[in-house]
């Protein structure tokens, strides 16, 4: 039956009501667990490395949780394909609170990085299925407000997460903090499991009973040889290893187009003439383009600028706090518009790369503020519509894959440009400096650097929003 008066402005009291609100609290703690992770976890790495050592692992703490979170986000499609929502969400939940669990009770660096890793596969994983659950529990006039609800939780954890880092790592110890987050998902898995009304699917017919071992291992070695690109810089071993990852990247997108029915991502996933293909290219490189401030933004503002490293990380947070208020603003507007306010959105995101290759170096301090919150409300306007756009536009038999895909895609462009930016930083002299002044052309070039992955997503943002595309499809 069609969604009545589809052309009408959505109250948010809809999503509201006793049918929605269930599944809206579920979807939001799935992404909260998620969303809040990265932040707490770097407030508390300091306490944590004075306390059972590994200071030269630290970046692997990151690095093992992306991984992770790629490969579980690039099966969540496929899982509610096979199983639906209930039984992926529910093991998600308990992975992400095991490895919470193994990293609260670590004796050493490797252990605690073991825990990280499987953080990584549930957060990864309720994140995606989180996305295919908005799809699949909310008709399509809600779907904005939900996307706007996410995107706000969003928002709000970028403050919280350094909030609550910092009370458990002042008030008790780091391992409580984990434990926290373990007692969470434990109560997430157990709502799913016993519940929570996910709307039963069946598997859809024609899969086999086969994992994709294959194509999740080819993955994740690609994803670890670019990770470790960007992690070591070297004028050899760095596009050794990036060749290397894509290659990897390239044999899995093969292997994953010959799968059938088994296929983890949408058919010809990255090839402009679909909505899903233009879409994820899109989301590729715009994810690529604007990982340098978080990357890089806090270390280039506290070396030239003299602020506290709280203050450059609340810096960083004013993209959340722009993403979170443009896509509350933006989230009931009309379904035909939702080509224009992507448009606008990804303009405002190229706006910023450029904004910040002249605000970082320069300053002040305000005006870096500024342009984040154009950053962020860039992606909350478009963000909210690419979704509805694409998931409108694919084959109603893709849906899941397609929105599992997004999530993945952007974790994918997230590890692509941190690599990406970590040459161009280390080319200009960041490594080496010493002084603000060395600083100034890192801090110019790791922005100017992105102008051209930038330039790619605006390609696909044409195709993207084309009429043509909506008549063809």
């Amino acid at each position: 039956m069609a969604d009545p008066a589809p052309h009408t402005r959505v109250a948010w009291s809809e999503i509201a009501t006793r049918d929605h609100a269930p599944a809206l609290a579920l979807v939001c703690l799935g992404v909260w667990l998620h969303a809040a992770d990265g932040l707490i976890v770097a407030t508390m790495l300091p306490a944590i490395v004075a306390e059972i050592g590994g200071g030269a692992l630290v970046a692997w703490s990151v690095a093992l949780y992306e991984i992770g979170s790629i490969v579980a986000g690039a099966t969540g499609g496929f899982l509610a394909l096979r199983y639906g929502l209930r039984l992926p969400m529910t093991l998600a939940g308990v992975l992400f609170a095991i490895g919470c669990l193994v990293s609260a009770f670590a004796p050493t660096m490797p252990v605690l990085l073991a825990g990280r890793l499987l953080q990584g596969l549930g957060g990864g994983g309720l994140m995606a299925l989180s996305f295919v659950a908005v799809s699949i529990l909310f008709p399509p006039r809600l779907m904005a407000r939900a996307m706007a609800a996410i995107s706000a939780l969003w928002g709000v954890s970028s403050f919280l997460g350094p909030l609550i880092g910092g009370l458990f790592v002042e008030y008790a110890t780091w391992r409580a903090g984990f434990v926290f987050f373990a007692a969470q998902a434990f109560a997430l898995a157990l709502w799913i499991g016993l519940a929570a009304k996910l709307g039963a699917r069946p598997p859809a017919e024609g899969l086999s009973n086969t994992v994709p071992v294959l194509r999740l291992a080819v993955l994740a070695a690609g994803i670890v040889s670019v990770a470790y690109a960007g992690i070591d810089i070297d004028p050899v071993a760095t596009p050794a290893f990036i060749t290397a990852g894509a290659a990897l990247l390239v044999v899995f997108l093969v292997l994953d187009g010959r799968a059938g029915p088994d296929r983890l991502l949408p058919p010809m996933p990255f090839g402009l003439a679909s909505a899903h293909g233009s879409a994820l290219t899109m989301v590729l490189a715009m994810s690529a383009a604007t990982i340098a401030i978080t990357a890089y933004g806090p270390l280039l503002v506290v070396a030239i600028h003299g602020v506290s490293a709280i203050v450059a990380g609340y810096l960083v947070a004013c993209s959340a706090v722009g993403w979170t208020v443009f896509a509350i603003i933006v989230s009931g507007a009309d379904p035909r518009h939702d080509p224009r306010y992507i448009i606008a959105g990804m303009a405002m995101v190229g706006v910023s790369i450029v904004g910040f290759a002249f605000a970082v170096p320069a300053g002040p301090v305000w005006l870096i503020a500024i342009v984040a919150v154009i950053e962020g409300g860039g992606f909350g306007i478009a963000w909210t519509f690419i979704l509805r756009r694409v998931t409108t536009l694919s084959d109603p038999a893709e849906t899941e894959r397609v929105s599992g895909a997004i999530p993945t895609v952007q974790r994918l462009g997230y590890a692509l440009g941190a690599a990406y930016i970590g040459i161009i930083a280390n080319a200009a002299g960041f490594a080496a400096a010493g002084t603000p002044e060395a600083f100034l052309p890192a801090a110019r070039w790791v922005f100017l650097g992105s102008v051209p992955l930038a330039l790619v997503g605006l390609v696909a943002l044409a195709h993207f929003v084309s009429p043509r595309l909506a008549r063809t499809d």
